[in-house]
C-alpha cells in the first residue's frame, strides 16, 4: 500500500479541491489534534449595519470567495475571533 501524505498547498481553492477528492481518514497520521471546543447558542442574533468603501467590499468579498463562504460569514467569524482575543 502507498502512503499518502497530505502535500502544501498554493491557496484554499486548492486545499478545498483536494480535500473534496480525497477521505481524510487515509491522512490520519498527519493530522494533529487541535484543542478547542464548539458552543451553540440560542441566543437570537441581530442585525447590525456597517459602511465600507466599495474597495474593501470587493477585497472582503475576493477573500470569502476563497474560503468560500459568504462575505458576512466572513466578516463575522473575524469579528467573533477578535472579541474573544479582547475578552481574555
Amino acid at each position: 500500500m502507498i502512503k499518502k501524505t497530505i502535500p502544501t498547498f498554493k491557496n484554499l481553492k486548492e486545499e478545498a479541491s483536494f480535500w473534496d477528492a480525497n477521505d481524510i481518514g487515509d491522512f490520519m497520521g498527519e493530522l494533529e489534534i487541535t484543542p478547542g471546543s464548539y458552543q451553540p447558542t440560542n441566543e437570537k442574533k441581530t442585525t447590525m449595519t456597517i459602511r465600507l468603501t466599495p474597495s474593501l467590499k470587493r477585497k472582503l468579498d475576493k477573500i470569502s470567495q476563497g474560503y468560500d463562504i459568504s462575505t458576512s460569514s466572513l466578516v463575522r467569524m473575524w469579528v467573533v475571533d477578535k472579541v474573544r482575543r479582547f475578552a481574555s
